[in-house]
């Protein structure tokens, strides 16, 4: 596959169906990939940013945003972004800040189509995608042939919690690829867990390819967090460091999180409104109060309690819960 330009030229960049960073001369590009078109058949453009050195080394892809209400990974990568101008690589870094564009514009977590007879999708369990599928499958195709799978040879997908619950620095990986345990450690995270994934994950994809991957959550959703963010950026740093990618000396961290192989999740039986009652990374064992719930008129009428040992790795910031809702996650 090579570099596909169109005729187009948005905002001083020039647009592309398809990237191929290999054929691109040494430096800095940045493109608008037409990912797909809406129900106007206007083109959905998202911005691209491909740093080249020039010495060959491995191809890191950096993505964000695939769930459009989580922005501090969407910061994080613009970030990256800025600090790399100007800096002496080898090899590649691709970075693909807002996958979901329709979500993003929506203030949604989901991807939202223009077509009455689709449901609002979770991005995050369509990959590789269907070419002739739904709008959301489709979408998914498009980005995963035409940008992502060719460009990367280890990947970083970069979220937050869904909105409404604290979260720390968390990483997800695959304890079966030796990579993807060095690539967690070198975040520095307070949590990882030892996930082997599950279909239609973008990082169960790029793993299942052939391509180590680790899924970062920065943090809370739709709550920008400066310092979450900078954590994330100097993650990648590291890594970048690490694998020689970017000058500087940078050994493997030691583990100084928690490390966990289950997460379980409290929620709430009734409606009503529930006041926290632990710390987030607090340490928790059986039968532990974790929040008391209050009805409509102020009166308690729920006391949730830890079902297990453990450490807290989220609560709920968002009082009002419907049955159902997240009360708490413990990981262990």
């Amino acid at each position: 596959m090579a570099t596909e330009y169109l005729e187009d030229v948005l905002q001083g960049r020039r647009v592309i169906q398809s990237l191929d960073v290999e054929d691109l001369p040494v430096g800095e590009h940045q493109f608008w990939f037409q990912v797909a078109s809406d129900g106007l058949g206007q083109p959905k453009n998202m911005p691209v940013s491909v740093f080249k050195g020039d010495e060959s080394g491995p191809k890191l892809m950096i993505t964000a945003g695939i769930h459009g209400d989580e922005l501090n990974g969407v910061l994080a990568a613009q970030q990256i972004v800025r600090d790399l101008v100007g800096v002496k690589l080898h090899g590649t870094v691709t970075i693909v800040p807002t996958v979901n564009l329709p979500g993003l514009l929506n203030h949604s977590r989901d991807f939202v189509s223009s077509d009455p007879g689709s449901c609002p999708a979770n991005l995050n369990r369509f990959f590789p995608g269907n070419p002739e599928g739904t709008a959301a499958e489709r979408f998914v195709a498009s980005l995963w042939q035409r940008l992502l799978k060719p460009n990367a040879t280890f990947a970083v997908d970069l979220h937050t919690q869904t909105r409404g619950a604290v979260y720390p620095l968390y990483v997800f990986a695959d304890y079966r690829e030796p990579q993807c345990l060095e690539l967690a450690r070198l975040f520095e995270p307070d949590c990882v867990l030892n996930d082997p994934g599950d279909p239609g994950i973008l990082e169960t994809v790029w793993n299942r390819s052939g391509i180590p991957s680790v899924t970062v959550e920065v943090g809370m959703g739709k709550f920008t967090q400066v310092d979450m963010i900078q954590r994330a950026v100097d993650g990648v740093l590291r890594i970048l460091k690490f694998y020689e990618m970017l000058d500087g000396e940078q050994s493997l961290p030691e583990m100084k999180g928690v490390e966990g192989s289950k997460v379980v999740s409290v929620r709430a039986d009734i409606g009503g409104f529930i006041l926290p009652q632990v710390e987030l990374l607090q340490t928790v064992e059986e039968g532990d109060l974790l929040a008391i719930q209050y009805d409509a008129f102020g009166d308690e009428n729920k006391r949730y309690f830890a079902p297990s040992a453990g450490r807290v790795l989220s609560y709920n910031v968002d009082a009002l819960r419907e049955p159902g809702a997240l009360v708490t996650r413990l990981i262990s």
